[in-house]
């Protein structure tokens, strides 16, 4: 890798670091568990948490094209990235106000929505840096390392935020200690900071990035000029649009992204809801579980970058997927009482370790997966359009995320069996491997992107 700036890269690689704890501390681990304690009742809890995420996550689907298309004309990221970063530290901050039994859900939802729109975007603008960062050999190996350390950026949060600060009913950290730095228990202040923590941390070590990133010189756009910059904007982002189908390498991999990072992202939802139903796990072994997924997504992240940067990125994803759906095919066969279909005695531990095991395998393919998939989003999009590009991919990413817990729900309900509730995420990524099938390796031709739309042309 020579001949690259190491410290530009670094400095890229901490907004993974930065980011990584919204995710890990909001979304999954601390903040939406406790959600059910601010609302007072967890049915409802559920459901209110489940439609902000969707007018969220829908937010973000209908925006991510259009702003990504204006930051391409406009030639600016960086801009772009701070201010979505004031939105993920405000909104972050505001959950500190996410009192017990509160009255104030609707302001909490807004400021979980702001921060995570926030985090959403920024993300998009980050990884649209990833083309200029290096040679196309060496990105599959700056996506993995960038990727594995974000996992690690959230473990470390995470278990900071156990050990010191979230408190459970008893008022004590998983130490046994009340929380750390005079926060009353009494009213879930431990928790509650969670909110502050995610700001702060991302304050702190986004510094590096904005120190040490630098995108190329782009031409300045005057102010009266800002009209024409938008039209510009719609007018190229309908033109990909309407190329899709023409492009039919960049069309079948959105597709096939589609499907398996649904189908992923239900694998990472309901992974802990099965445990806990199926296998009768506790919250604390849950909370194993989604370490060990954690850590073996960090490690897989960087490996499978090494082998994205000698294979490229399409060997890895259709690997994953293959693992993914061999995963979910065990799963479905596990039980307190059998494993694979086989009978085990009253009492073994057997389905545990499969089910612990099923984890380390979803957290290594899932690592690997999402970063591969970032660097086959570059090698497929048009070069002078990457924002663009990736305001799409979040558009994919986005637009059917009901689809997956859908259809969990759908066939749960119709065979009144948890284990068979999942089998729609066989058929989810099974879907993505074949849509993989019509998604050239080394992406568009550059010819492709030149060619005029004829039906642009037409009056």
């Amino acid at each position: 890798m020579s001949g690259i700036d190491r410290k530009r890269i670094w400095g890229w690689m901490f907004f993974d670091w930065a980011s990584q704890p919204y995710n890990t501390l909001l979304l999954t681990f601390v903040f939406s568990p406790y959600f059910a304690t601010v609302v007072g009742d967890a049915t409802r809890a559920q459901k209110l948490w489940g439609f902000g995420l969707t007018v969220a996550g829908l937010s973000v689907a209908v925006l991510a094209p259009l702003l990504g298309a204006v930051a391409d004309v406009n030639g600016r990221r960086m801009p772009w990235i701070a201010g979505f970063s004031v939105l993920y530290m405000a909104g972050a901050f505001g959950l500190w106000w996410a009192y017990p039994d509160s009255d104030n859900v609707t302001w909490i939802l807004l400021a979980f929505g702001i921060g995570f729109v926030g985090m959403e975007f920024a993300t998009i603008f980050t990884n649209a840096l990833l083309p200029d960062l290096g040679p196309r050999a060496a990105l599959g190996r700056i996506s993995g390392a960038g990727w594995a350390f974000g996992y690690a950026g959230g473990v470390l949060s995470l278990a900071l935020m156990l050990l010191f600060l979230a408190e459970n009913d008893a008022g004590v950290t998983f130490l046994g200690i009340e929380p750390i730095l005079g926060l009353d228990p009494a009213v879930r202040e431990g928790t509650r900071s969670v909110g502050p923590v995610v700001a702060i941390w991302y304050a702190v070590f986004m510094i590096p990035f904005f120190l040490w990133v630098r995108e190329r010189p782009a031409p300045k756009i005057e102010r009266a000029g800002r009209a024409d910059t938008l039209r510009e904007s719609l007018t190229g982002l309908w033109r990909t649009i309407r190329r899709l189908p023409r492009t039919r390498s960049l069309f079948a991999y959105l597709g096939a992204a589609l499907f398996y990072r649904d189908a992923l992202n239900g694998l990472y939802t309901f992974g802990g809801i099965y445990a806990l139903g199926v296998l009768g796990w506790s919250v604390v072994d849950v909370g194993v579980f989604g370490i060990l997924a954690a850590v073996t997504g960090a490690i897989f992240a960087w490996a499978g970058g090494h082998a994205d940067s000698r294979f490229g990125p399409k060997p890895v994803i259709a690997t994953c997927i293959t693992v993914l759906l061999l995963v979910c095919t065990v799963v479905v066969t596990i039980s307190q009482t059998s494993v694979l279909g086989l009978p085990v005695a009253p009492g073994s531990a057997l389905p545990d370790i499969a089910f612990y095991v099923c984890g380390c395998l979803i957290g290594a393919a899932g690592g690997a997966l999402q970063s591969a998939s970032r660097t086959m989003m570059v090698r497929q999009a048009d070069p002078d359009r990457m924002t663009e590009a990736f305001g799409l991919y979040a558009l994919s990413g986005k637009s059917t995320t009901w689809l997956a817990p859908l259809l969990i729900a759908v066939v749960t309900g119709a065979t009144d069996s948890q284990r068979l509730g999942v089998t729609p995420l066989i058929v989810l990524f099974l879907i993505g491997l074949i849509l993989l099938v019509w998604v050239e390796a080394q992406g568009e031709s550059t010819a492709t992107w030149s060619e005029p739309d004829p039906s642009l042309s037409r009056r």
